[in-house]
């Protein structure tokens, strides 16, 4: 069993070097305590368990502990929040639109009806999608 959970770091190494978004780093660590009890056990069912029980405590302490350490990088949805921008394509309450700011085309929602070529202001990005409301002149 030594090499299955051998593979299955490396698999989970891989994995989390590819996303580089803690979301498989913990069961490194499982894997690693699994690969350590295969020398003193030949049990699946305990290996499983020390697996299990030893990422879930990777998991539930250290993440908190690594989100203080993340970096954002800015992205246009840092930049745009509050700016103001040009309907190029009329937005409806049942209807998505378009909204051009600091020269990029996004996809756009009001809770109003806001014709072509009316200036906006971006209140929040959802997903893609910038939520916007008419601008007060």
């Amino acid at each position: 069993m030594f090499w299955i959970w051998l593979l299955l770091f490396l698999a989970f190494l891989v994995l989390e070097v590819i996303t580089v978004s803690l979301v498989s780093i913990w069961f490194c660590g499982g894997a690693i305590a699994a690969m350590i009890s295969s020398y003193f056990t030949d049990s699946l069912f305990i290996q499983i368990l020390i697996f299990i029980i030893v990422s879930a405590i990777l998991l539930i302490v250290l993440k908190p502990l690594f989100k203080h350490f993340r970096i954002n990088s800015p992205t246009n949805y840092d930049r745009v929040i509050g700016k103001s921008g040009v309907v190029t394509e009329e937005i409806s309450e049942d209807k998505y639109g378009q909204v051009k700011v600091n020269g990029s085309i996004w996809t756009a929602k009001s809770k109003e009806n806001i014709k072509k070529d009316e200036k906006v202001k971006i209140l929040d990005v959802e997903g893609v999608k910038l939520i916007v409301e008419r601008e007060e002149k």
